[in-house]
């Protein structure tokens, strides 16, 4: 069991390796969202704000369910054949695979509702946003 364990790590360990070494080429062209930060100050309208905080939310979200997925592989790698264990870590992935779907779906329908709608990004939809002076 013990050099079963071992050599589990070891290849999780250099498949954990050669995936950070590649995943900067691999993953740069894959773009959530940005974030702009204005030259005077982080909120000058209000339309930039919650532009950005859609964009970090959507990335956040997303690295949630990928955590979630390796914790449940890793669950299932290590539970020897148990029963329960097995289980428990098959419930892990169909819950970050529906979580996928879900933050996919939900970012799919916000960028046909903003098409419907006549704009072309979240900038341009929350852009004309500005503060009502009342004095």
């Amino acid at each position: 069991m013990k050099k079963t364990l071992t050599k589990i790590v070891a290849g999780a360990s250099t498949a954990g390796t050669a995936l950070f070494l590649t995943a900067s080429s691999a993953f740069a062209a894959v773009s959530i969202g940005t974030v702009s930060v204005p030259a005077k100050g982080f909120a000058t309208n209000l339309g930039g704000v919650i532009s950005s905080l859609l964009s970090i939310v959507m990335a956040l979200a997303a690295l949630a369910v990928f955590l979630y997925l390796i914790w449940g592989a890793f669950e299932w790698i290590t539970s020897g054949g148990d029963k329960g264990k097995t289980e428990s870590a098959r419930n892990k992935i169909t819950a970050a695979i529906i979580g996928l779907i879900v933050l996919a779906a939900a970012y799919a329908i916000l960028m046909l509702l903003l098409q419907i709608l006549g704009f072309d990004n979240l900038e341009d939809a929350f852009g004309g946003i500005r503060q009502i002076n009342t004095r």
